[in-house]
C-alpha cells in the first residue's frame, strides 16, 4: 500500500511539474473569460433565483425517488407477497402525509394567495 501511495504522489507531482514547465508562461486577456460560442459575454453569470426554485427541485428529487422505490417494489411484487404490499402501503401513506403537510404549509404555492372577503 505504501508503494502504491508513493507511486501516486510521484505521478501527481510529475504531472504538475510537467504542466508548469511545458505550459504557457503568461495569460492572454481573454483567458479568464468564458467562451460562449464565439459571443462575447455581457454582464455576470451570477443570477439570483428565488428559493421556490430550489424547493421544487428538492421536492422533485424526493418524489422521484418514490417512483424508483415503487418501481422496484412492483418488479418484485410476487416475491414480496402481502407483507411487501403492506410495506408499500405504509411507504405511500408516509409520502402522502408529507405531501399533505407541504401542501398545507404552502410550500407548493408559487404566487401570493388572493384575499377573499375584503
Amino acid at each position: 500500500m505504501a508503494v502504491y501511495f508513493a507511486a501516486i504522489v510521484v505521478l501527481v507531482a510529475g504531472m504538475i511539474g510537467l504542466s508548469s514547465l511545458l505550459g504557457p508562461k503568461r495569460r492572454a486577456g481573454a483567458a479568464d473569460q468564458p467562451y460562449e460560442s464565439g459571443v462575447v459575454p455581457v454582464g455576470t453569470a451570477r443570477l439570483r433565483f428565488p428559493v421556490k426554485f430550489y424547493l421544487v427541485a428538492v421536492f422533485f428529487v424526493v418524489f422521484d425517488l418514490e417512483a424508483v422505490y415503487l418501481t422496484a417494489w412492483a418488479i418484485a411484487l410476487r416475491q414480496s407477497g402481502w407483507s411487501g404490499y403492506a410495506g408499500a402501503l405504509v411507504f405511500v401513506a408516509a409520502l402522502l402525509a408529507g405531501l399533505a403537510y407541504l401542501w398545507r404549509l404552502g410550500a407548493l404555492d408559487w404566487g401570493t394567495r388572493p384575499r377573499i372577503g375584503r
